[in-house]
């Protein structure tokens, strides 16, 4: 940060700016005016708005709109596909200059280095990355994971300067029935920041998860789920990513008088997504198109956030803040032209000119080479649940569906879109797999499987026929993780993430291009999904309901039990 000095000393005009803004409009999310006059910068701060000024470098933004730059409150980079340092070149030139963010998913993984590969890297990307502490790794007893994390591990990575507070509390029934571990981490966490993760939650069981001291909500799916959120005081994050999909259903709910309450954030949303529809500035678009006024969508995009998460040096284009700017084209085709970070200009001169860290969590899959009768389903009895795929939705159905016995095994059935699903435990522990039934695929041959399912991470696939799924798990072996499409035994797409399983470390663009031919692959065999990895990776989560699998079996997730 520049010395004091210099910031009131730029600030009163008394010496060049650093950096001036000029011939632009500001909007004002406090008044919703257009403010105009130049805008001055001193190092990373702005330190001017509404006059005329001098500067050192000037930079002509005659006929664009300057906002604040967009918050994400909640994501988690690792769902990208891509490590920090190419999340932040595919997504901080759509204006998104603060990234809050959740490294469980590499936790589940490798624990609390992964963590710190976060917090390290979060040191040199352009974006500010806020590094949370996740609070739950593994969700649940209800699977296997690579690494376990407790309080006393989370107590020695506070106080780093990307913190925030203590990520999303997943094991919401831990926190109503007062299990030891969670209160320990909300102990830890007491009077600071603490976010929340309670889908379909309601009534005094919400009211006591809100009185564990959460204040953030990112689950709701629906308007009456958000609303009743909201008037018991949580901040409600809309969330669009490339499979949960809640900005229609919130939408109705975001005006002026809620946004002070109200945040966006995208969870989970890979280069594919972002390339063809964009990252916050796709819901900015979607929600003014959809009738939000401007004014509130983009409080929600900036100044909500900031306020949510105390983040009191950013939000506005006002002095004495961060210099996060975006200029626009116009505020309804939130068509960025120009993004400052911290003051810092992004183009591909700034980005070249970071410093990188090695990546982390190689050779990672360590799981037993399978056959195709591993993915055999036995049983005694036809009644059989089945996962039911909700399209756009991370929450299921519970289905049940009589499924006929053939020689010990219930077969997949196309023609009803009943496809194998199995989970094959991949850290080498105890070699377990989990078959069972998912419906909403459309797959008609082949299998699909993956290395990325939450949040435990094991390999996950579903087929219709056991010798493709057998070569498919097998390949993610031998590729350190990642997306593969088999068909006839051989593969016809892939994409490697040597990265804990999680993350390429190719750029975002091969990864985009590589997700499109696996996209392609996909409908090759039948399937009808828009994103079919990403919808196969949280079939696996047994926090969300109705009903999930993990490699321990079919987990109800309403009772909160394996399904004998």
């Amino acid at each position: 940060m520049a010395a004091l000095e210099d910031r009131i000393a730029q600030g009163r005009g008394d010496m060049p700016a650093d950096l001036v803004l000029r011939g632009g409009k500001v909007l004002d999310l406090v008044t919703g005016e257009l403010i105009e006059g130049d805008v001055a910068v001193c190092g990373d701060t702005i330190v001017g708005t509404g006059a005329a000024y001098e500067g050192r470098e000037v930079v002509d933004v005659a006929g664009l709109t300057l906002v604040p730059g967009f918050i994400d409150t909640h994501l988690h980079i690792e769902s990208s596909l891509v490590t920090p340092f190419e999340f932040d070149r595919c997504v901080a030139p759509r204006g998104v200059t603060t990234a809050i963010c959740d490294p469980h998913e590499i936790a589940n993984v490798i624990g609390t280095d992964g963590i710190r590969y976060f917090q390290e890297a979060s040191l040199y990307t352009l974006m500010d990355i806020k590094v949370q502490l996740s609070s739950c790794v593994p969700s649940t007893d209800m699977e296997t994971s690579g690494a376990s994390v407790e309080a006393e591990d989370l107590a020695p990575l506070m106080g780093h300067p990307s913190g925030i507070g203590l990520a999303e509390v997943m094991n919401y029934p831990g926190v109503i029935h007062r299990d030891p571990g969670i209160m320990a981490k909300l102990a830890l966490f007491a009077g600071g920041q603490i976010d929340g993760h309670a889908p379909l939650l309601s009534g005094c069981d919400l009211n006591a998860y809100i009185a564990a001291g959460i204040g953030t909500e990112h689950e709701a799916t629906s308007a009456e789920e958000g609303r009743e959120k909201l008037q018991k005081g949580m901040r409600v994050l809309i969330r669009e990513g490339s499979v949960s999909k809640d900005l229609a259903a919130l939408q109705p709910l975001l005006t002026e008088r809620t946004a002070p309450y109200m945040c966006l954030c995208t969870d989970d949303r890979n280069p594919l997504d972002i390339g063809e529809h964009g990252h916050l500035d796709f819901m900015i678009r979607e929600l003014i198109r959809r009738g939000s006024p401007p004014l509130a969508v983009y409080r929600a995009a900036a100044l909500s956030a900031a306020e949510a998460f105390g983040l009191k040096d950013r939000g506005l284009i006002a002095p004495g803040k961060r210099a996060d700017i975006v200029a626009l084209g116009s505020l309804e085709a939130c068509d960025a032209q120009m993004v400052f970070c911290g003051g810092v200009r992004v183009n591909e001169a700034a980005f070249a000119a970071r410093r990188t860290i090695p990546p982390v969590g190689r050779n990672s899959v360590k799981a037993r080479r399978v056959s195709p009768e591993d993915f055999r389903a036995t049983a005694n009895r036809e009644e059989t649940d089945v996962i039911g795929i909700l399209e756009g939705k991370i929450i299921t159905d519970h289905l049940t569906e009589t499924i006929p016995i053939e020689d010990g095994d219930k077969r997949p059935d196309i023609t009803r879109d009943l496809v194998r699903i199995a989970v094959v435990e991949r850290y080498g522990k105890n070699g377990n797999i989990a078959t069972g039934f998912v419906h909403g695929f459309g797959l008609k041959a082949g299998a699909i499987a993956s290395t990325v399912s939450h949040d435990h991470h094991n390999i996950v696939a579903v087929g219709v026929d056991y010798a493709d799924m057998a070569v498919a798990a097998n390949r993610l072996a031998e590729i350190e993780g990642g997306f593969v499409v088999a068909e006839g035994g051989a593969m016809t797409a892939e994409l490697a993430l040597p990265v804990a399983g999680l993350m390429s470390l190719e750029p975002f663009e091969t990864v985009r291009d590589r997700l499109v031919a696996l996209r392609e692959a996909t409908r090759a065999l039948g399937v009808t999904l828009e994103e079919p990895f990403l919808q196969l990776a949280f079939l696996a989560l047994p926090v969300i309901p109705r009903l999930k699998i993990t490699d321990r079996g079919l987990v109800d997730v309403m009772a909160f039990e394996i399904i004998p």
